[in-house]
Formats: C-alpha cells, structure tokens, sequence
C-alpha cells in the first residue's frame, strides 16, 4: 500500500457500549453485507496512514476488523473521553505528527472526507449544516492539551469547537450520520439488526 500520510496514525474508536441501540453490540450490526464498523475501517485504511489503531472493549469487534488495525483495548464502559485518551497516548507513543480519529458508528464517512481532512495543515474536523463533528484530525502539538479536555463523554467535542473555521471540512448529512438506535440503521441502504456470522 502507498504510504500517502506516512506521519499520521489512523484510529478507529470503536469500543462504545452501544446503550441505546441495545442488546446487540451495533458495530457489528450488517450494512450492505459488512459489520458497521468495518465501514468506516475500510475508508481509514485505504489512506496509506503511517499506522493503524482500533481502541476496543469487545474481542467480537476485534476480530471483525481487518488484521491491519492495531488493537487498543480498554475496560469496557468507560467514557469517550478514555477512548480520545487512548487513541492520543498511542499517537504519542508511536511519535505521530498527528492523529486522524474516525468513530465506529459512522458508516458513511468516505476516504475522499479523509484525505481532505489531511491536506489541511494543522488540526481540522468535519462539519454539516452549522454542526462541527469528527472524523478529526489532531497535530501532534495539541495531544496534551485535546487529552486535557477530554472529559466524561465528551471526547473531542471542546477541541473540535475551538477550531477556526479554515479548519473545517464540509461533509454530507450522509457522511455525518451516526448509528445510535435500530431506526438508525434501518434508514441505511441494506442495513439491518442483526450480528452477522463470527459476531
């Protein structure tokens, strides 16, 4: 694979508990064929990142990724805010220049949002319709102080609101959806309630 951003690490958030959608672990609920989560994993592994992470609570999860994503693991139930951490501390570790961070549960996220994402110099993230979000991405001069705002569920949240428009990436309310509910799944093109075989 090209390495087009060989100083960036790519990770996937991926260890939510998945409250509101219930029972099932919805990261491993099918759209068009795949695990939810494999969605987004497949865009953020197409960008030829210089590293690939997955914070994980779930072996399930874990083993419907592709063998690529380095796992994190973390206690089950905790926090956003402890997944960004996790997701910082590896970068950081790994000595990135930055760090690309993508949600499990946004199955629409493209690489072209990605790459675009990554040509912006310095920190950047998403927005649709006046309302900034992730995927985001954070320079290595911010770890420490994203880590520090970090709290509870909160994850990126203040970070992603300080930052100048010039940093935003217009994205499509496709891109931006977020699977939270079993309606939510079933609004997608072949999406459905069900954990797929091996999940």
């Amino acid at each position: 694979m090209t390495q087009g951003f060989p100083d960036t690490m790519g990770v996937l958030l991926a260890a939510g508990q998945s409250r509101r959608f219930g029972a099932p672990d919805k990261l491993l609920a099918q759209v068009g064929g795949q695990a939810l989560v494999c969605h987004p994993a497949r865009a953020l592994a197409g960008l030829g990142c210089g590293g690939l992470a997955a914070v994980l609570s779930s072996d399930a999860v874990a083993a419907a990724l592709p063998p690529a994503f380095q796992p994190i693991r973390i206690a089950p139930d905790q926090p956003m805010a402890r997944s960004l951490q996790a997701a910082l501390n590896h970068a950081r570790q790994a000595g990135a220049g930055r760090l690309l961070i993508c949600l499990g549960d946004m199955p629409g996220v493209t690489r072209a949002t990605l790459a675009r994402l990554l040509a912006r110099p310095g920190d950047a993230a998403c927005v649709q319709g006046g309302r900034r979000l992730p995927p985001a991405v954070i320079a290595a001069r911010s770890f420490a102080a994203v880590a520090a705002l970090a709290q509870g569920d909160r994850g990126a949240r203040d970070f992603i609101a300080a930052l100048p428009p010039g940093a935003l990436v217009p994205i499509s309310a496709r891109e931006a959806r977020d699977i939270d509910t079993p309606a939510d799944l079933g609004s997608l093109p072949g999406g459905r309630d069900t954990v797929g075989p091996g999940g």
